[in-house]
């Protein structure tokens, strides 16, 4: 009889075990799932753009995943008449005066620098605006290298508008002069 007492509970131990078990691996699983689901919602972003010291450019740079890549959509002000590099930088950080912690160009593929519709250039190449002679710039463009995630997120990254035209060819940042305006591109609603 002891010893049937005995394996009785041995089972029931067994099977409290086996369930905590099962219990823990669905917790866990739910966890993982809620997490991946959070990574993936991210499909709008948005760079508030603020001048560089002795400077008057501002704006505002949106990025809303679509169907045919990244669409951009920026308006900015402040600018001289022409054209004006703009580019992704490898750095969120605007912090020096002259926009230089931004870093250079976002170009986690070591490529050269190039045009927009280059397909050899860096993932940051956005090409130039072109101001009017008010000093403001809208362009829409749609990307398919740039991203909101992976290796090719521009999620945290910098977005820096020269004082100059990207000449779209000059090795490593297309000679667009100093550095106007810097931003951070963070995740939006």
């Amino acid at each position: 009889m002891k010893k049937l007492k005995l394996f009785t509970t041995g089972i029931s131990i067994i099977g409290i075990m086996i369930f905590l078990q099962a219990c823990a691996y669905n917790i866990e699983e739910t966890t993982h799932e809620e997490n991946d689901e959070s990574a993936t919602l991210t499909t709008n972003a948005l760079c508030v753009l603020n001048p560089t010291e002795g400077n008057q450019v501002t704006g505002i740079v949106r990025f809303n995943e679509t169907e045919s890549g990244i669409k951009i959509i920026a308006d900015i002000e402040g600018l001289t008449p022409g054209k004006h590099g703009f580019h992704i930088h490898e750095y969120g950080d605007c912090s020096k005066p002259d926009g230089t912690s931004a870093g250079g160009h976002f170009n986690p593929e070591n490529k050269a620098h190039g045009a927009l519709s280059d397909v050899v250039r860096h993932v940051g190449d956005l090409g130039n605006l072109v101001a009017d002679e008010n000093g403001i710039a809208h362009l829409e463009i749609t990307d398919t290298l740039i991203s909101m995630s992976g290796s090719n997120s521009i999620i945290g990254k910098g977005i820096i508008v020269h004082a100059g035209e990207d000449d779209l060819k000059s090795q490593p940042t297309g000679a667009a002069g100093a550095r106007v305006a810097c931003g951070v591109i963070g995740v939006a609603k």
